[in-house]
């Protein structure tokens, strides 16, 4: 038996199963669902009984009448921590997609075992419901296209989202200088027009709204560079005098 299933069978005896008698035929005598939002089931045997999702209910036959020996009933008590897991799993992925790390930190909030967790993750992963690599990917995109974030902005937020480095660097290097220009230039521009006041205004309030929005001071000096050529209002010597060399 191995340290995860030490504590499973641990969890078990809170259950009850550690009351149950060894060796001894247990039978089925009723069957009944729970209020549990889980669709859980109490299976009775006589004076004993444990609660199973339905699954696992149906998977081991857990109908009124069979019959299971304790041992039986300690690895169903584990399955069904194992099908829990998951099931809570595909609960968070219901209202948006999620990083490996962020349902593992809710499923450790759930407390359910480690290497159960790991179990169900690795599962989703085969099923393609977990995918790191297009999860950083499509939030680079949403986050450029939606929000106008910078490169620097999003790295960091992908980094929070526990996603490995170079499933990042591999995101970020799928956005051109071009398009991540393009971007800033649509944000700088923005925020550029609500200035009120002279060039040198409007410069001093851009620059730092986008340094805060992610983008490189170079990115930055280039898009202020195109704002101030763009701006035919101020006077042509003054706007050459403040473009950056």
């Amino acid at each position: 038996m191995d340290q995860h299933e030490d504590d499973l069978y641990e969890e078990a005896e809170l259950e009850g199963i550690s009351q149950f008698p060894d060796n001894e035929e247990l039978t089925i005598t009723r069957v009944e669902r729970t209020k549990s939002r889980e669709a859980r089931y109490r299976i009775t045997f006589g004076l004993y009984s444990i609660t199973v999702l339905e699954d696992v209910m149906i998977k081991y036959r857990m109908t009124r009448g069979n019959t299971f020996l304790k041992k039986d009933l300690e690895d169903i008590i584990v399955a069904d921590e194992r099908q829990r897991t998951y099931v809570q799993s595909l609960r968070y992925l219901e209202h948006k997609p999620r990083t490996r790390h962020e349902l593992s930190q809710k499923l450790r909030q759930k407390e359910f075992a480690a290497s159960l967790i790991e179990e169900a993750l690795d599962r989703l992963e085969r099923e393609n419901l977990v995918d790191d690599e297009l999860y950083a990917k499509e939030w680079t995109r949403q986050r450029m296209e939606g929000q106008r974030k910078g490169k620097l902005w999003i790295r960091q937020e992908l980094r929070q989202k526990g996603i490995a480095s170079e499933l990042i660097a591999e995101a970020l290097e799928g956005v051109s200088t071009d398009t991540e220009f393009e971007t800033a230039l649509t944000a700088g521009r923005k925020k550029w027009n609500q200035v009120k006041g002279d060039i040198k205004e409007k410069k001093r309030k851009t620059l730092p709204f986008l340094m805060r929005r992610g983008f490189s001071m170079d990115m930055v000096r280039r898009v202020v560079n195109c704002l101030i050529e763009e701006d035919e209002a101020g006077d042509p010597e003054e706007d050459e005098a403040l473009l950056w060399d």
